[in-house]
């Protein structure tokens, strides 16, 4: 019984301390800052990318890239009920990039994400799950834009 008890501590320790580590969990890694930012469209989405991409606004390195973003959130009824009600929303973000590093323009890019929602009868609710589904999609596009930053900075 012992013995079992001993190796089953062993096999958590050991799994527990795998090494993972997330990829942007430090930002020493990142050798470029942002130096302007410009945001147009949907403004919840845009301060969401704002305050996550405030903290690469940094005069520290000499890589600086300006991001213009123009963001594109539409909420659209996907299907009804017999009696003319919405039961399902699609909701879905384009988000456009364009990064320019010295004055010129680098690169375009496009992120594209889509949910489709159920009505809820409580309005409250509903809004509060679409407001998280706004969130997930301005971490999903930051997540994406970053990698492409980084490549970017590579190059």
């Amino acid at each position: 019984m012992l013995k079992k008890i001993i190796s089953i501590i062993i096999l958590f320790n050991v799994l527990s301390h795998c090494g993972f580590t997330p990829l942007y969990s430090n930002r020493a890694n990142v050798n470029f800052s942002i130096s302007s930012m410009q945001f147009e469209g949907d403004r919840t989405i845009n301060n969401l990318l704002r305050s996550n991409l405030n903290q690469y606004k940094n005069d520290d390195y000499d890589k600086k890239f300006e991001i213009t973003v123009v963001s594109n959130y539409e909420k659209n009824i996907l299907s009804k009920d017999k009696a003319a009600n919405t039961t399902s929303y699609e909701l879905s973000l384009n988000s456009t990039f364009e990064i320019r590093y010295n004055g010129k323009k680098n690169k375009n890019l496009v992120f594209s994400e889509k949910k489709i929602m159920d009505k809820i009868s409580d309005n409250f609710e509903e809004k509060k799950n679409e407001t998280i589904h706004k969130e997930n999609f301005a971490s999903s596009v930051y997540s994406k834009l970053l990698t492409e930053l980084s490549i970017l900075n590579d190059i």
